[in-house]
């Protein structure tokens, strides 16, 4: 051990000896960090990782290595020192281990200059550092791969020039292998081949954050074959006539070694399960969600990955990931899931029923032939199969195509285990019966109905034996996993009295019943669902109770709060209004929400709400309103209903929407219809109508006229916009699902949401979003910049004593009262009767009359804009290159999982959905960071050498060492 320690110390002091070395070094450090900034342009991404690090990585190493190889043992041949180091008592085996090891720790240094980088992209943004830590163990694997190979090319020749080439050559062959380049013009199975024995689709599988067995596997076999050669080249030379038999067995040797690597890589390479996920969230792994899933299985689930062997060159390198992720559910599911990966267009009866029965179709995709520009029909889908129930996963739900600055376009999978784990709720969930969602709960489910017989009305009185007539055949039906009781709560024994309704459950009596109005007795006609330990109420609305609409809302509740069952959003959008310019011709509007629709649909039932009609369906889970105004007061009457009846509801409250200018066609904004502010101020939230202004704001493309001799020129400028609030985690609600796992969203054209103390001093409130400390408020709005009076941001800015935080973004849960508890019902004022009695009469005896309370879990969010998800302004902010757009969406999806208490979703989506975005800096605090990180690898660097030449001067020569200790 001691000689091994001072063959390496040898090969470092030749290194640092000369300034050779360094040179290298510092040209590594110096082109790493120029591709880093420059060429994968990482503050115009901005996003807190450095995938642009790694990269380059496999070509820039290869040349790195070469020069630090090259001399190693062609300096020693050209030298005539080889025969000596040969005669010394150490084995090859520890001559060639010492030159790697010498060599690798180089590299390590190298690498460890580069950290100061991640260093810096962790202080600006919230950095993943299980992808940098896989990053830099990838970089340290494949380094040792092109160090074994370096080493071999080096013992062949006495030139190191020739060395160097040598070692570029095959390095370039291996990393060239597995790219698209390589693999697009070959055979599939050969494609397949290629990225297998290839050094940068290895890399780029690790650096993502997964550690694979076969990728850790394929780099050490790369560098034992290599180092075996290496053996085998050196020992020739100690070999002469008479040693045959030495040459026959250590080549036989070798050669063994080499074909159990290989084999041992053949073995392995179907076995996707030993890998481990790094990543903060662990996005390449199934979740406990996913796992607890498909263990509740109670039927056969059928996975199967419908893929081409010829198909889209930058497609092929992705399905063996997904080939993963879906051996990943095959081994969680056990007996209950299979998988199964095919191509359809290699058998004619596969491809007819994936045609005829699933409607899946080749997908046709325009590529790059050798020799001419062709269109290749392939399969690129995934079908989950439950019962009688199917879901057909194509590209856009797989993958994510992002088109890169240089040009070029990149393909990644998109989601992939949240994509699946949704798609298999719905086939599971979403679409089963009430008595499967039964059988799956713990306890039965019990049904209450909380009447008091002496004070109904004969038509309730009617409806009270449809009642039980439909409970006690549920009971019968169901073998005991539905009860069904009748309860009194004016009996003395009653488990539910009146004045445990009323301060308990917030349950007070209706007004007595009209055919009984002298009596002057309030009496109960109250439905109580009892379901994994919580009470739902339940509102039954028409002219009579009929068993069809009991049983309809009975099963719409056990569903919707069954776990994991399709929730339904009602989306109501605000009428498209034309607008007038100055000459009378119609401008059509600009809103559309389509982009706000895909994102719901991909993941809920989506149904459009009409206000009109003055009632919201009860199957409606979550109620989205987008803008709401122009709603009449029966609208109003509905929202305020639907939210009595425990309904969550999100109302994006605009003060404020987009709109043509009726001058120049330009964006204006025009202000809304406030009604519906009336009354969400009732319930102690107040919309302002000012518009925040914010010094902390993203980029918008603007209009800017600029003179050329007496001309004006109309350009676009990417300028801070301050009415695009930038919104990070710091002005985030701490630990709230909703937003713990956003990095950023952008609220345009906001307008503050202050809460009302007084109002909600009994409720649980929570301010979701808030602007930074340098935003203020504007009553008087004109979104067009104007440069020539404020050339720095084009508006003007508020002093530092007008600005402060604002509340853009509540959260409310607890028990409402009704908005029309001293307010005229719209129902008795329009209709078209004689008296309000027979009115209320012909509405069902009192069925419609006005809910006053809501339960007390009822939970209501609302934000200070709409226009945050605006498909004009997300469109406007992807073009810039803005993360923040997809941030968004994703709040709008958040709340509607929270507002359903369907945190298990939340997370899932998380995993994969999480924006990493850096702190907003100005140009010249980028090119300080940027210049910081130059000077510090450099420096370093320096440090390092000075180092080493200290301690070499001051190091006592073994001799005297050996003097000294007799």
């Amino acid at each position: 051990m001691r000689h091994f320690r001072s063959l390496i110390g040898k090969e470092l002091e030749s290194y640092f000896g000369s300034p050779m070395a360094l040179i290298f070094l510092g040209i590594f450090l110096i082109v790493t960090l120029y591709v880093f900034f420059w060429v994968e342009a990482f503050f115009a991404g901005g996003l807190a990782e450095i995938r642009g690090l790694f990269q380059w990585m496999p070509i820039l190493l290869i040349f790195l290595i070469s020069a630090l190889t090259m001399r190693q043992w062609s300096e020693e041949q050209r030298s005539g020192t080889l025969e000596t180091l040969l005669t010394l008592p150490v084995s090859t085996l520890a001559l060639i281990l010492a030159k790697f090891v010498a060599v690798l720790l180089m590299v390590c240094l190298a690498l460890a200059l580069t950290l100061p980088l991640p260093i810096t992209v962790s202080n600006l943004g919230n950095l993943d550092w299980g992808p940098v830590i896989a990053g830099y163990l990838a970089t340290l694997l494949l380094s040792a791969a092109y160090i074994a190979i370096g080493l071999f090319a080096s013992s062949r020749t006495d030139n190191q020039i020739v060395a160097l080439m040598l070692t570029v050559i095959m390095g370039g062959i291996l990393y060239f292998a597995g790219t698209g380049t390589a693999t697009e013009f070959v055979a599939p199975w050969l494609a397949e081949l290629l990225r297998a024995v290839g050094t940068d689709s290895r890399f780029q599988s690790i650096q993502r954050g997964v550690l694979d067995a076969r990728d850790l596997l394929y780099y050490a076999t790369l560098t034992g074959i290599f180092l075996a050669l290496n053996f085998l080249s050196i020992q020739s030379i100690r070999w002469s006539r008479g040693h045959d038999r030495v040459r026959q067995r250590e080549t036989i040797l070798v050669s063994l070694v080499i074909l159990n690597l290989v084999m041992a890589n053949v073995w392995m390479y179907p076995l996707r399960i030993l890998r481990l996920d790094v990543t903060q969230q662990r996005e390449f792994s199934l979740s406990s969600t996913t796992r607890d899933l498909l263990r509740g299985l109670n039927e056969p689930l059928i996975i199967q990955g419908f893929f081409s062997e010829r198909t889209h060159p930058l497609l092929g390198p992705v399905v063996p990931g997904i080939e993963d992720m879906l051996a990943e559910y095959d081994i969680a599911g056990g007996a209950l899931v299979n998988v199964r990966v095919l191509d359809p267009a290699t058998d004619p009866d596969l491809e007819l029923d994936a045609n005829k029965l699933y409607g899946i179709q080749p997908i046709p995709f325009q590529v790059a032939e050798r020799y001419e520009t062709s269109v290749r029909n392939s399969y690129f889908h995934v079908l989950i199969r439950h019962a009688d129930q199917h879901v057909v996963l194509s590209t856009d739900d797989l993958v994510e195509i992002r088109a890169e600055r240089d040009g070029s376009t990149t393909i990644t999978t998109n989601t992939l285990e949240y994509n699946l784990t949704r798609a298999i709720k719905q086939v599971v969930y979403g679409f089963q019966s009430v008595e499967a969602v039964l059988e799956s709960l713990d306890e039965p489910v019990k049904l209450s109905l909380i009447v008091t017989p002496a004070f109904l009305s004969d038509q309730l009185a009617l409806d009270m034996e449809t009642i039980v007539e439909t409970g006690q055949e549920l009971m019968e039906t169901t073998d005991g996993l539905f009860l069904f009781e009748v309860v009194d709560p004016d009996a003395e024994d009653s488990p539910y009295p009146r004045d445990v309704l009323i301060q308990t459950y917030g349950l007070p009596p209706h007004p007595p019943s009209v055919d009984l109005i002298e009596l002057d007795t309030e009496y109960y006609f109250h439905l109580l669902l009892e379901m994994n330990n919580k009470l739902h109420l339940l509102f039954l609305q028409g002219m009579s109770v009929s068993r069809a609409t009991l049983r309809d809302t009975i099963d719409a509740t056990i569903q919707r709060n069954s776990p994991g069952f399709l929730r339904t959003v009602g989306l109501w959008l605000p009428p498209d209004l034309p607008v007038q310019n100055i000459l009378g011709q119609q401008l059509e509007g600009l809103s559309s929400w389509n982009q706000l629709g895909q994102a719901l649909l991909s993941e809920y039932q989506v149904e459009r709400v009409d206000l009109e009609a003055g009632l919201v369906p009860d199957h409606i889970d979550v109620l989205l309103l987008i803008a709401p105004q122009f709603v009449s007061d029966r609208g109003l009457f509905a929202i305020d209903q639907y939210l009595m009846r425990g309904g969550s509801t999100i109302v994006a409250a605009a003060s404020h929407v987009i709109t043509p200018d009726p001058l120049n066609g330009n964006l204006s904004l025009q202000g809304t219809f406030r009604n519906i502010h009336d009354l969400l101020a009732h319930h102690g939230i107040t919309v302002g109508a000012e518009l925040v202004m914010d010094l902390q704001s993203t980029s918008f493309p603007v209009t800017v006229a600029r003179q050329v001799n007496n001309l004006s020129v109309n350009e676009y400028r990417s300028m801070d916009y301050p009415f695009f609030l930038d919104i990070r985690a710091d002005a985030m609600a701490e630990g709230h699902p909703v937003v713990s796992t956003l990095a950023a969203v952008t609220l345009n054209y906001a307008s503050p949401v202050v809460l009302d103390e007084a109002k909600n001093a009994e409720r649980d409130t929570t301010v979701l979003l808030r602007s930074s400390a340098d935003s203020w408020l504007v009553s008087e709005i004109d979104i067009q910049p104007d440069f020539e009076t404020h050339p720095e941001l084009g508006f003007a800015v508020a002093p530092e004593a007008e600005r402060g935080s604002n509340p853009l973004a509540v959260a409310v849960q607890g028990q409402f009262t009704s908005y029309f508890t001293d307010r005229p019902n719209p129902w008795l004022e329009s209709a078209e009767t004689e008296t309000e009695t027979e009115t209320e009469e012909s509405l069902g005896g009192g069925e419609f009359r006005v809910i006053p309370v809501s339960p007390d879990d009822t939970r209501l969010v609302v934000l200070g804009s709409a226009e945050f998800v605006d498909d004009i302004i997300l469109d406007l902010m992807s073009i810039l290159g803005q993360d923040q757009a997809a941030g968004n969406l994703l709040l709008v999806q958040n709340l509607v999982d929270w507002t359903q208490e369907d945190a298990e979703l939340l997370s899932i989506r998380a995993r994969g959905n999480t924006v990493r975005v850096l702190q907003p800096l100005s140009n010249q605090e980028q090119v300080t960071v940027e210049i910081m990180n130059y000077f510090f690898a450099l420096l370093a660097l320096v440090i390092v050498a000075a180092v080493w030449r200290w301690r070499s001067s001051h190091q006592v020569p073994l001799d005297q060492q050996r003097q000294q200790s007799i």
